[in-house]
């Protein structure tokens, strides 16, 4: 799944704090499990568009780029509850799914990864005490806001250079073609950074 990147804007959920953006995400988060049921998320998840296409004013391709990537998986969770449990579970599984990672990427888009970094810092501030460098984990979390959508990007230009070179092709097929290459540019991509983050001393830090 993947995550927005920063969208720049005067709207009121950009001007809110970081950190109660993420509280409000794990508050969501919370709602959702605590109550499984297919009206709570449903209403969450209307109630996530309307935040992002009306207050925010995110652009609404994006919003439907992250249902695109998840969907997959939201069908995937959907069949498998309708054979092994029953349709409403699976359905409810699957909104609460889409819901949640809408609200992540409103939160990614209307946020600089900077301040959001800037909290996790000061959240894990207390972990000093047992030897944990919160820069450490900040860095972690920069990184993975970053290359999530990093990962996605790639994968959209490999879908594109198939189907420029020989059509498109589906199924069980398709998604081997995708994760072969895919993991093998991900693997070069992590490997580069690794290099250049210990030539600048990142494991002293």
């Amino acid at each position: 799944m993947t995550l927005a990147l920063y969208v720049p804007g005067p709207s009121p959920v950009h001007r809110t704090p970081a950190g109660v953006k993420l509280l409000a995400l794990l508050v969501l988060g919370v709602v959702v499990f605590v109550v499984p049921t297919l009206p709570v998320a449903a209403g969450v998840l209307v109630g996530v568009v309307l935040v992002g296409l009306v207050v925010a004013r995110l652009p609404g391709r994006l919003l439907v780029r992250q249902v695109r990537v998840v969907a997959v998986w939201a069908v995937a969770i959907l069949v498998f509850h309708a054979l092994a449990t029953d349709l409403l579970t699976g359905l409810t599984t699957a909104v609460r799914l889409v819901a949640l990672v809408l609200a992540a990427a409103v939160v990614t888009a209307t946020t600089r990864v900077t301040a959001l970094v800037a909290v996790v810092e000061r959240l894990c501030a207390p972990l000093r005490l047992v030897g944990v460098r919160p820069a450490r984990i900040g860095l972690a979390v920069a990184m993975a806001l970053r290359f999530v959508p990093l990962v996605a990007e790639r994968a959209d230009r490999i879908r594109e250079a198939q189907a420029a070179r020989g059509g498109r092709v589906r199924g069980p097929r398709a998604l081997v073609l995708l994760v072969v290459p895919l993991l093998v540019s991900v693997l070069q991509l992590a490997h580069t950074v690794g290099e250049a983050l210990d030539a600048r001393g990142a494991d002293t830090a």
